[in-house]
């Protein structure tokens, strides 16, 4: 196999093996027109760039559409994705019905969502009304351009609040989060979104394939939000302490992206239409240790500063549906993962010095 290159970096490591355990998948795109929704976020951005490498190293004659608010502030930070002859930009938002005619599309994937803690705290109705009516109006885009397949990228926050003797969420789960406590936009905007799903399937015969997606670590990753891990890792890199500000006993677990971008193509070119399946690692890691271990491996302090909560708090799916019916199993583990990103940050940090931009 020739080497990768790709456009928005992401390290020829990671490119060449996403491109090598997708090898199956992708004959499966030839000649295929996918909308792209969310196309500048995280998720988004994987995706994109390996899409984009795999027509490349494939001769798929694929084409990507790729939707976004604001694709010319991406775009500047990656310009080689703006004169990518596979992709074409549609700068549309989707909180509102899109008149551009999307023209012939065989697949959507349908990652834009605003999972912002701080919108879901202070505009909880905007955060509902953003995952429904998004949802809404991407499934309309799919309709009206013929898809044949379109993937719902979900979230596990469906299930609510995981009980401690659970060890992890099956996608039978019947709990739910309370729809009394505006903390669960969010989680309900969710919910609400692969009811539109359903509606969609049975309506208009349109596949919808649902991946509920729990915790991942990688290139790109937010490091100054609420994710727990981005911040310990950009701390660490920064030679400042990792502080926790729990006790430290959240279980979590969290999965690399080489592995999420191969499990959402997978469920979208083979998963079946509303058959939920989580997607995320099974291998459970409290918040606690994880910032121990990121610590460690950049000697940096490590301090727990939480008490000790009332109920024990976790977010682990049970993957057993997506290992049994699709295969797919987690190749790169919890440690490799921080050490990846890690290195990933550094070198972006350096960039950003000797070019004097953000890194």
């Amino acid at each position: 196999m020739t080497r990768a290159l790709s456009l928005a970096a992401i390290s020829d490591q990671d490119m060449q093996e996403m491109l090598q355990s997708g090898a199956a998948l992708w004959p499966l795109l030839r000649d295929a027109r996918v909308l792209l929704t969310g196309a500048t976020g995280w998720f988004g951005t994987w995706l994109l760039d390996t899409l984009v490498c795999a027509n490349r190293e494939y001769g798929l004659g694929l084409r990507v559409l790729a939707m976004s608010r604001d694709p010319a502030a991406f775009v500047a930070r990656f310009p080689a994705l703006h004169g990518a002859a596979e992709v074409d930009w549609l700068a549309a938002d989707l909180c509102l019905p899109v008149p551009t005619d999307p023209g012939r599309l065989s697949h959507v994937i349908h990652a834009a969502t605003e999972a912002s803690a701080l919108l879901n705290r202070e505009q909880p109705d905007v955060m509902f009304d953003t995952t429904v009516n998004g949802t809404r109006h991407a499934l309309d885009l799919a309709r009206r351009g013929g898809a044949g397949s379109f993937l719902l990228v979900s979230s596990g926050a469906v299930y609510g609040r995981q009980p401690a003797e659970l060890a992890g969420f099956p996608e039978t789960w019947s709990g739910a989060p309370d729809p009394t406590l505006v903390a669960n936009a969010y989680a309900e905007g969710k919910r609400a979104a692969e009811q539109l799903g359903a509606i969609w399937h049975k309506r208009h015969a349109l596949p919808v394939k649902v991946a509920r997606c729990f915790a991942f670590v990688g290139p790109h990753m937010p490091f100054e939000s609420h994710f727990a891990i981005g911040n310990f890792i950009a701390n660490a890199v920064d030679r400042q302490p990792i502080i926790v500000r729990s006790d430290g006993s959240p279980r979590r677990s969290w999965l690399y992206m080489t592995d999420l971008v191969i499990a959402l193509l997978t469920i979208l070119l083979r998963g079946q239409s509303m058959r939920p399946y989580n997607v995320g690692s099974d291998v459970c890691v409290t918040v606690g240790d994880a910032a121990r271990r990121i610590a460690q491996g950049c000697s940096v302090p490590c301090r727990i500063e939480g008490q000790p909560g009332e109920r024990d708090d976790g977010y682990v799916p049970d993957v057993r549906r997506i290992h049994d019916e699709l295969d797919l199993r987690p190749s790169v583990d919890f440690d490799e993962a921080v050490r990846r990103t890690t290195a990933w940050r550094v070198a972006q940090r350096d960039a950003a010095g000797r070019t004097g931009r953000p890194a």
